[in-house]
């Protein structure tokens, strides 16, 4: 039986993509800060679909972390087929006022713990000739974006982070995906303290097992890029080809100028 690898799986988009994987007899290991939501996961997975269920509690912004994550692996002696790096938060708010710590944290995550993991576990991967790592960016990544800049800036860096290592691994026997959702029903916005005039900015929000649903259809045909949500997100994604980009930011500042 094949293993995946999930980090931030307590909830959200980590939390679908445990359920759907286990749903198809896949174990997984489960990786988040909060112990009590792993456990309560990881038991319902092992009730419901009879498969194996592990969790590592781990707070991936504190160095070392990864290492931890990587050896505890080893020491169960499980073989990681699919890496699911899908941990990570975003932060609201004009840069200069933002606790600089909260940033530093967020792009300890996002991209820091993400490349980490990627190496330690794409490396065992090309010996095996097998196995998948789908990374999560977001259509936040395609443009530059005020209020949000450090979160934008992070999953710009996933985005093409991926799509190179999908371009450098494309005979090595394993496929690399970077998945880009639009907004999505998560706590995303809470956590990122976006004032409720802007959580979601207007658009429809896809549920997480969609995101997951399209993410792996897309991972079977070896896409590079997926960009989850519909007509509305592509077309959010393809409007810097089309305009300055001196005008694109400023309509995107605009847009999310915090409200008076």
């Amino acid at each position: 039986m094949k293993t995946a690898l999930i980090t931030g799986a307590s909830v959200g988009i980590g939390a679908a993509f445990a359920k759907e994987l286990a749903s198809r007899k896949m174990d997984v290991v489960l990786v988040a800060r909060s112990q009590d939501k792993l456990e309560q996961l990881a038991e319902q997975l092992r009730s419901q679909y009879n498969i194996k269920a592990y969790i590592i509690p781990q707070d991936l912004t504190q160095p070392g972390a990864t290492q931890s994550v990587f050896d505890s692996i080893s020491q169960q002696g499980l073989t990681i087929d699919l890496l699911i790096n899908n941990a990570g938060f975003g932060d609201y708010g004009t840069f200069a006022d933002r606790p600089l710590t909260k940033q530093v944290e967020m792009i300890q995550l996002n991209i820091t713990a993400l490349v980490e993991l990627t190496h330690l576990f794409l490396n065992d991967m090309k010996k095996r000739r097998s196995g998948a790592i789908v990374n999560v960016a977001s259509i936040a990544g395609y443009q530059p974006l005020p209020y949000c800049s450090v979160y934008a800036g992070t999953k710009a860096f996933v985005l093409n982070f991926t799509e190179a290592l999908w371009a450098e691994n494309k005979d090595s026997g394993v496929r690399l995906l970077v998945v880009c959702p639009g907004p999505t029903e998560s706590n995303f916005f809470v956590a990122a303290e976006f004032p409720k005039t802007l959580s979601g900015v207007g658009q429809n929000y896809a549920t997480a097992e969609e995101v997951v649903q399209d993410t792996l259809k897309a991972l079977e045909k070896d896409f590079s890029t997926l960009v989850t949500g519909g007509f509305t997100n592509q077309f959010i994604v393809n409007l810097p080809r089309f305009f300055p980009r001196d005008t694109i930011v400023s309509l995107v500042e605009k847009q999310f100028k915090p409200k008076k």
